[in-house]
C-alpha cells in the first residue's frame, strides 16, 4: 500500500514541479539535459529513502542527478512545491 502512496506522492511532485519550472526558468537552467530528477521531502524520510531506491534503478550510467528539496507542499495553485533547492550530485 505504502508503494502506491509514494507512487501517487512521487507524481504530485512531479507535476508541480514541472509547474514550479514553467514559472521560474531560472530553475530549468541548473538542471543538466538528461539529468534523473530526486525528490527529497523534508519530513518524509521513509518516502526519500523509497525515492532513492527507485532513483538507483532506474539511473542510466553517468547520468547527471539532481535532488529536489521540498520543505513542503502548499495549497498555492500556481505550484505547491515551496523553495525548493537543487543539488547536483555524481552518485546516490
Amino acid at each position: 500500500m505504502k508503494n502506491e502512496l509514494f507512487w501517487e506522492l512521487q507524481r504530485t511532485l512531479s507535476a508541480e514541479f514541472s509547474k514550479y519550472v514553467l514559472s521560474h526558468p531560472e530553475i530549468d537552467e541548473q538542471i543538466p539535459n538528461g539529468a534523473q530528477i530526486i525528490f527529497n521531502l523534508e519530513n518524509n524520510p521513509e518516502f526519500n529513502k523509497w525515492a532513492i531506491e527507485v532513483a538507483r534503478s532506474q539511473r542510466e550510467k553517468g547520468q547527471p542527478i539532481v535532488f529536489v528539496k521540498v520543505k513542503e507542499l502548499s495549497p498555492i495553485p500556481a505550484s505547491r512545491i515551496v523553495n525548493p533547492k537543487l543539488e547536483l550530485v555524481a552518485n546516490i
